[in-house]
């Protein structure tokens, strides 16, 4: 079964609106841990505008599943990292500027850059995933720069995939079975949601793990989180 991570950065969105504490993102983190989530995925930004860096350091003390930690690995990020040590770190290339994340490692022209990197956090015990397009060539590179896991960058699938889930989930199913050929692990996000997940799941082989925020806290507010989480879980299991 493929595993769900939700990402919590839009709780802490909600928080920050208005200050203070409401809602707690550590209860909510506990809910949804209760409530069926396998993981817990922040994504903290240099500006802080929604997860802060004192939210990654207090999480560990309630997440009892695995607790991911994306973001680009600027020296405050890898400090921040290696401190806290969460089950696995996602390197993504966003810039300071970026509303959201908006493509993957270039894993060939960024290989000097990101191999040391890697081997840093994996000398400490902490899984490493980087966040690529599905292009062939970028999942090679990911595998020459020693990650464990890649995770793709699935926007492009759901923009596409009203208009032809096929052909919006070829260039993933391509990518997929490379890195299962070079023994990479897959996990996936970015804008999946109850309407594409299953498809999605069903047709990528070796999927480990999704990673899912904004599409699911959107469809908790009319649903709540207690009936979304495992309509999400009913769907990677089909």
């Amino acid at each position: 079964m493929v595993s769900l991570s939700v990402n919590i950065n839009k709780v802490a969105t909600l928080r920050n609106a208005r200050g203070g504490n409401v809602p707690n993102l550590l209860e909510v983190t506990k809910d949804l841990q209760r409530y069926g989530a396998q993981g817990i995925t922040i994504h903290p930004r240099p500006d802080q505008r929604h997860i802060r860096y004192e939210d990654a350091f207090a999480l560990p003390n309630v997440v009892t599943t695995e607790f991911n930690i994306e973001g680009n690995p600027i020296p405050e990020f890898i400090e921040m990292v290696l401190e806290i040590r969460p089950t696995q770190v996602t390197l993504v290339p966003d810039g300071n500027d970026v509303l959201t994340s908006n493509a993957g490692w270039d894993t060939l022209t960024n290989k000097d850059f990101l191999t040391p990197i890697i081997k840093q956090f994996k000398e400490a015990g902490i899984r490493t995933s980087v966040f690529v397009d599905p292009i062939v060539e970028m999942v090679e590179g990911a595998f020459e720069i020693g990650t464990d896991r890649i995770e793709l960058y699935t926007e492009a699938f759901a923009s596409r995939y009203d208009q032809d889930p096929n052909k919006a989930i070829t260039p993933y199913i391509d990518a997929a079975k490379k890195a299962n050929l070079l023994g990479l692990g897959i996990n996936a996000g970015h804008d999946l949601s109850l309407d594409n997940i299953a498809f999605f799941a069903k047709n990528i082989p070796g999927l480990l793990e999704v990673s899912i925020g904004h599409a699911l806290i959107c469809e908790s507010l009319y649903l709540g989180f207690e009936n979304v989480i495992p309509m999400y879980l009913q769907r990677l299991s089909s």
